[in-house]
């Protein structure tokens, strides 16, 4: 009974304890997943999403200047002098509304709504950007990932050489020099191992960054299928990846965006030589001190007003000469900015084009490659267990085949990563 009861308290200790320190879900996401997930809670988007509901905002705030303005004014005053006293109210409403100021008010709208537009396209911008990102901090996850497994069947190989060595050592079949080579080759590919596992975590924590979520959150990525590698090796022409690219990336619709505001801004400038013409109201009234007659006196104190105002601009230090100017070198400017952006997008292209098919060559070769090295160290180590050659030429082989095995690994996903960019250029969906 005793124990039953022991058995009792130690699982309700067990499961207060558990309570206490809950142990974090695990995020599993898959590509497509940190893709979605980032889209809707990276603070930085986030951030480009309010800009974009700021100038929705100014824009509507432009229009409705088209409309009269209206104020309502009161005023109580209590004056008191050696001679007399005297106690005085005005009441009035005030209207004004602008009937021409050179097209400013129009150039206003439409100058926030390019600018509303043109938010939208450098939100798409920054999540190309972001795209990219996530596939290098993913596919560098993933490279890591691979590289351990290879590098653990590594270590467990030179354990077993190791402990032969050792043996070997023990009965006089190899020198002391061998066995200590075997003991450092040993060691060094434990090394390997941490440091990859580093590198993983350290890939894994810029995409919790990108992801925006904490470092302490437990994120697992799933991965994906990627022996269809060939597949990805089919690529459209130059010319074509070009036409879909300089459709498809914003910069230039950025760029357009800026020769039009700029155009806006230099016809504002020069409405300031145009003349302002206003139509204006007030209705008013007003008392003094005399309360007895309070409410005959708002009545016939009672004056309504209406008239137009024009302002003609004569000189003003050539104040709006300059902005004409500064407002011409801006429009100047931007339409040479989107020149560059054309260039540059075009030359960026090609560059990455050619990078993408470089890449795939170098898989090709270093698939091969380390395919070759792996089969002859697999050879080298039965012939070493054989006792047929020496430590030196054992470790000799199995290094060439740790580097090939680098090679292979980082050239497939570095062949990924730039194919995927590609993608991204041409507007493509994102998946693996």
């Amino acid at each position: 009974m005793k124990k039953i009861i022991l058995g009792f308290i130690v699982c309700v200790t067990a499961g207060t304890g558990m309570a206490q320190h809950p142990v974090p879900a695990a995020y599993r996401f898959t590509l497509e997943d940190c893709l979605n997930y980032a889209l809707g809670n990276n603070y930085n988007l986030q951030s480009l999403k309010l800009t974009e509901e700021a100038r929705e905002d100014t824009y509507d705030q432009a229009k409705m200047e088209r409309l009269p303005s209206l104020n309502a004014s009161l005023n109580e005053s209590l004056t008191n002098s050696q001679d007399n006293t005297s106690w005085n109210g005005n009441y009035g409403l005030n209207a004004n509304l602008t009937l021409y100021q050179g097209g400013n008010i129009t150039n206003t709208i439409e100058q926030n709504k390019l600018r509303k537009e043109q938010s939208s396209y450098q939100t798409t911008q920054y999540e190309n950007g972001l795209t990219i990102q996530i596939l290098q901090a993913f596919l560098a996850v993933l490279g890591n990932e691979e590289l351990l497994k290879y590098q653990n069947v590594v270590v467990k190989a030179s354990d077993e050489q190791l402990k032969q060595g050792k043996e070997q050592f023990q009965y006089g079949k190899i020198l002391e020099s061998d066995y200590l080579l075997l003991e450092a080759q040993y060691a060094n590919d434990r090394n390997n191992v941490l440091n990859t596992e580093i590198s993983r975590d350290n890939s894994l924590l810029t995409l919790k960054g990108l992801l925006s979520l904490s470092p302490m959150e437990n994120l697992q990525i799933i991965s994906p299928d990627t022996t269809s590698i060939q597949t990805m090796s089919i690529l459209p022409s130059v010319a074509e990846v070009m036409e879909r690219t300089v459709g498809s990336l914003p910069d230039l619709k950025i760029s357009q965006y800026n020769i039009d505001i700029a155009k806006v801004a230099l016809k504002m400038s020069k409405a300031n030589y145009l003349p302002t013409v206003s139509l204006y109201g007030s209705i008013g009234t007003g008392h003094s001190i005399d309360y007895v007659r309070f409410g005959n006196q708002l009545s016939d104190r009672l004056n309504e007003q209406v008239g137009v105002s024009l302002s003609i601009p004569i000189y003003d230090n050539s104040r709006t000469k300059s902005k004409v100017t500064q407002s011409r070198i801006a429009l100047q400017q931007a339409e040479l900015d989107k020149k560059q952006s054309d260039l540059d997008i075009r030359q960026t292209v090609v560059t990455e084009y050619q990078g993408v098919v470089s890449a795939y060559n170098k898989y090709q070769t270093t698939s091969v490659r380390q395919n070759a090295y792996s089969k002859t160290f697999d050879v080298y180590r039965a012939q070493f267990h054989a006792g047929a050659i020496t430590a030196v030429d054992l470790l000799q082989q199995q290094n060439n085949y740790i580097s090939a095995l680098n090679d292979y690994i980082q050239s497939k996903y570095e062949f990924i990563l730039k194919r995927k960019v590609l993608d991204v250029y041409m507007g493509n969906n994102i998946t693996m």
